[in-house]
């Protein structure tokens, strides 16, 4: 029916041909170099014995025998056609699915690698982390104990020389006179007058 659409149709004009070449795009290198190595691996089916096999008979009986005998090998011939399509189609189908598989497989096996290494990263830098925390910690509590050293050296130093300067007051009241006598003294002093 497709066929008998397309005699029945109009013959383009020059002037749509010329239009319609004029608009396809030249192919590329790389496309005719695509169509070149499809050519070379397609295999082609040997040519068919039913072109041109028709011979018309004289007795429409045998005709009808033939042309009956004709579609029977067609429709063999069609059906075991469809049949190497179908399991052609179907091991594509398997190799597209065994592919996917092996992609999938591929792609769980980069994740786990990738997850595994974040791990061992995160894990090197926890450790360095807590080393360095570590360090943080001991060097502070070594200022501290400078400082808290630092604090008790300037303690006994202040401690010495309170004790210096109460020695020092002590000597120097050993020489000073007590209450009583002082009355006394003044006493004397504002009695005996000694002239200059």
């Amino acid at each position: 029916m497709l066929f008998s659409r397309h005699l029945l149709r109009k013959p383009p004009s020059k002037h749509h041909l010329v239009r319609r070449f004029s608009t396809t795009p030249t192919p590329s290198p790389s496309s005719a170099v695509n169509v070149n190595k499809r050519s070379v691996d397609h295999e082609f089916l040997q040519p068919t014995t039913f072109i041109n096999s028709w011979k018309t008979p004289r007795d429409p009986k045998q005709a009808e025998a033939q042309l009956s005998f004709l579609r029977r090998e067609y429709a063999r011939k069609v059906k075991e056609i469809r049949k190497e399509y179908i399991k052609e189609m179907e091991s594509q189908r398997l190799e597209k699915l065994r592919k996917d598989e092996a992609k999938k497989e591929a792609l769980r096996i980069s994740n786990e690698e990738r997850k595994a290494a974040k791990a061992a990263k995160k894990k090197a830098e926890a450790i360095e982390r807590q080393a360095a925390e570590e360090e943080f910690r001991r060097i502070l509590m070594k200022e501290r104990a400078e400082k808290l050293e630092y604090w008790r050296m300037r303690q006994m130093k202040i401690e010495e020389k309170r004790k210096e300067k109460k020695e020092l007051l002590h000597r120097q009241s050993s020489i000073w006179v007590d209450e009583l006598e002082l009355e006394k003294k003044t006493l004397e002093a504002i009695v005996d007058t000694t002239t200059l």
